[in-house]
């Protein structure tokens, strides 16, 4: 069989996907240039797990000629390299434009030019709204809540206007406009995911991303955590099981859903602020983590919360895991890293 192709498929979301088609006998080609502390790690794992199955070319996605040497025979793509961090492109613009943008471009270009293009899965970012300052919000003791009931019940819906706010999000926005065009303007099966916060194993969560695992890993390892804002902005989480079922779904149906865009994430019934998710990892770990508070950062959304049903009605799926049995699941992993290796390490940990 021809591989499938996952960019940035050492990464967090890239190596759960990566394990999920291994396992079932698919082979994988991963494009990554290595560059984001920790997924060395992911990949030495995928390595030792599942051997010849999986093929590796590092490279960078800015690089074309790579990207189309890796583009040459897979019969799917799902596209995760990126410029991850608001704060990074906010430092350096040009550098979050040329891997997000650009370097999507490359993939696109790549596609197109094969007889038969694969199917593309691009994962986007719920920053493409901005950061949504015309929601009324009620101030409750423990997080931010919309005023409409509706939207409290419900989420954010694809129907809400692009804001692009922050260089990645403009990157990113950008970049999830040209996926969804590559299928109206030359017919390339492609899908757009607008996600929220993903958690699971794997992953080496930093103050910039990866909130949910890096504030768990400070707690395992003793470290004090940084609340930025007051700590009641809340979010949609979904474990990362949750969303590769949804990655093969979108994959398996791209012909059907092609030009179309999903915000995916774990939806009201997932939603959790900073506060909460804290009491969250008092009770698994039997004592509460220190905290430090600074001012909120530049483009920080107090509530943002998916609505994740059209892809439900599209495609029957719906998230399984809720908050407390995936915290524990990450947690025990985490633990079980750091009782493996002697640590459990962050990304920090990793570039130190």
């Amino acid at each position: 069989m021809n591989p499938i192709l996952i960019t940035g498929g050492a990464g967090f979301v890239g190596t759960n996907t990566a394990d999920r088609l291994l396992r079932d006998g698919r082979p994988v080609r991963i494009l990554d240039d290595l560059s984001r502390p920790g997924v060395d790690r992911n990949l030495r794992w995928l390595q030792r797990t599942h051997g010849d199955l999986l093929q590796v070319e590092t490279a960078d996605l800015r690089d074309p000629k790579a990207v189309r040497r890796a583009v040459r025979d897979a019969t799917g793509v799902f596209h995760f390299a990126a410029q991850v961090a608001v704060t990074t492109s906010l430092d350096d613009p040009c550098h979050d434009a040329a891997v997000n943008l650009a370097g999507t471009l490359n993939l696109l270009e790549a596609a197109r030019a094969r007889p038969r293009p694969p199917a593309i899965v691009f994962t986007s970012t719920n920053k493409v709204y901005g950061s949504l300052p015309d929601i009324l919000l009620e101030d409750h003791e423990q997080r931010y809540e919309p005023a409409d009931p509706r939207l409290r019940a419900s989420g954010i819906s694809e129907d809400r206007p692009l804001s692009f706010c922050t260089p990645y999000g403009c990157s990113k926005g950008a970049a999830d406009q040209y996926v969804l065009d590559y299928a109206a303007s030359y017919g390339l099966a492609t899908v757009v995911f607008r996600m929220s916060c993903i958690y699971g194993p794997h992953q080496f969560g930093t103050e910039d991303q990866g909130w949910v695992a890096h504030f768990l890993i400070s707690a395992v390892d003793g470290r004090p955590i940084t609340i930025y804002g007051d700590g009641k902005q809340v979010r949609d989480v979904l474990y990362v099981d949750d969303l590769v079922d949804a990655m093969m779904l979108a994959q398996e149906r791209a012909p059907q859903l092609a030009g179309q865009a999903f915000n995916i994430g774990g939806g009201p019934s997932s939603a959790i602020s900073l506060v909460e998710l804290i009491a969250e990892i008092t009770d698994l770990r039997g004592e509460q983590p220190a905290l430090t508070l600074e001012p909120w950062r530049k483009g920080d959304q107090r509530y943002y919360v998916s609505d994740p049903s059209r892809f439900g009605e599209a495609t029957g799926w719906r998230p399984r895991v809720r908050p407390p049995e995936g915290l524990r699941r990450l947690h025990d992993w985490l633990c079980g890293e750091r009782a493996a290796t002697g640590a459990v390490g962050s990304a920090e940990e990793a570039a130190a």
